[in-house]
């Protein structure tokens, strides 16, 4: 059985459909046990991918939070649009951007948005103590259950969900903490972020040395937040898919490094520069997470396949330049030249602040674009029921990302730019 968000991917960006797609594999595809899909002669019709049953998540353990029923999903609208500019004035709050490619999405069920929220907060204020009582406020008004509900429409329960919330809660208290608005600071940036990491990828030592690092891993907020979090996504996820995130964090610290040496060295990168920063300073562990959330597996093979990886790369760059243009005016009132999108093409090719956001504007739907049809060339390519379906999460996730910086008008506004 077919569905809305399958049928976007399969179609690409052109609404052409399939068959305007032509069945030329670039890559072997590796044998994988995974049922058999009839062979395709030149395209695979959206109605012929088979539905992937939802399997319990080997060896997870919950935690005592309500499993509710998956919602019926209403998946991303079929063909993007783009958001007319308003007549005479701003947009309005939560509104989207004019003239920002995306998908709308339905309100996420409001029942599991409640119950992810209130088993999120319990964990981060008393489980681990991750912060004090006067960033409640700011804690609840990032509306992460809201956001993670948004993104993994088909995680099987609550439980689930939490696997990405916690760590999307750690992530946050990370950057905030070590990076940017909660005391952060590019100086020793890089001891702060390597000793952290060493709660997502242990520490391999003699016995001597290990209680040491062992009691470090709660000594302060962002570390207890990884410690934990981790802990519970490994006993969730594959050994395959534990390694991917780890992989993937080691990645986003990269960025958080480079994205320092330049706020260090007051330095503004040229714009293919900031780009190459941003493919590692994104939300790439993220979607790619969206496999363990959905309770299943994108096999190691398949995930490392440089088709895959592109797409992977291109949705989590889109969705960070997404990130970039909501959060402009927010850091508009941070001290300093707060790197942006808009802000350095602004800075680098000498034009105006709207003509650097505009441009960031078409810069992100060039790569929501490229996204889109590199997806549908590899839903086409290699039609494997997993691999279709993990192409399917990352294009919700996609989806759900744009939904949440749309809507979350507590930490959001727009520029008056048309």
């Amino acid at each position: 059985m077919s569905s809305p968000a399958i049928d976007r991917i399969l179609r690409g960006p052109s609404g052409l459909g399939t068959s305007g797609l032509q069945f030329r594999p670039q890559v072997p595809v590796p044998e994988v046990a995974t049922p058999e899909v009839p062979a395709a002669e030149t395209a695979v019709p959206a109605t012929v991918v088979p539905e992937v049953p939802v399997p319990e998540a080997s060896g997870f353990q919950a935690p005592s939070v309500p499993v509710l029923p998956v919602p019926a999903a209403v998946p991303p609208a079929v063909g993007g649009s783009a958001a007319e500019a308003p007549s005479g004035g701003s947009p309005r709050p939560g509104d989207p951007i004019p003239g920002l490619y995306h998908h709308p999405v339905a309100e996420p069920d409001p029942v599991r948005v409640e119950a992810l929220s209130a088993a999120l907060k319990v964990w981060a204020m008393e489980e681990i103590e991750l912060y004090p009582p006067e960033w409640e406020k700011d804690f609840d008004g990032f509306s992460t259950g809201r956001y993670m509900v948004a993104c993994h429409p088909d995680a099987p329960s609550v439980d689930h969900l939490m696997l990405a919330a916690r760590l999307m809660v750690a992530e946050n208290a990370v950057d905030d903490c070590y990076c940017e608005d909660l005391g952060g600071s590019p100086i020793g940036l890089g001891s702060r972020l390597l000793l952290a990491h060493t709660a997502l990828d242990p520490l391999h030592t003699t016995p001597e040395y290990h209680p040491a690092w062992e009691a470090s891993l709660s000594s302060d907020p962002p570390r207890r937040a990884y410690h934990s979090a981790m802990e519970y996504f490994t006993r969730a996820a594959t050994p395959s898919q534990s390694d991917r995130f780890r992989h993937d964090m080691a990645r986003l610290h990269l960025g958080y490094l480079a994205e320092a040496a330049w706020d260090q060295a007051d330095h503004v990168p040229e714009v293919w520069e900031y780009l190459a920063m941003r493919q590692f300073n994104n939300f790439r562990p993220c979607p790619t997470i969206t496999d363990t959330v959905g309770g299943y597996e994108l096999p190691a093979e398949l995930h490392a396949l440089p088709a895959m990886q592109r797409v992977i790369a291109l949705a989590s760059n889109a969705t960070t330049i997404v990130n970039d243009l909501y959060s402009y005016m927010k850091e508009l009132d941070s001290p300093g030249l707060h790197l942006n999108l808009p802000v350095v093409i602004s800075e680098r090719e000498g034009v105006s602040r709207k003509e650097g956001y505009l441009k960031a504007v078409e810069v992100h739907n060039e790569l929501m674009l490229a996204f889109e049809a590199e997806a549908a060339a590899l839903a086409v390519s290699c039609p494997v029921p997993t691999l279709v379906r993990f192409l399917r999460g990352v294009a919700a996730w996609v989806d759900g990302n744009h939904y949440w910086h749309q809507t979350n008008t507590y930490r959001y506004t727009l520029p008056d730019f048309w």
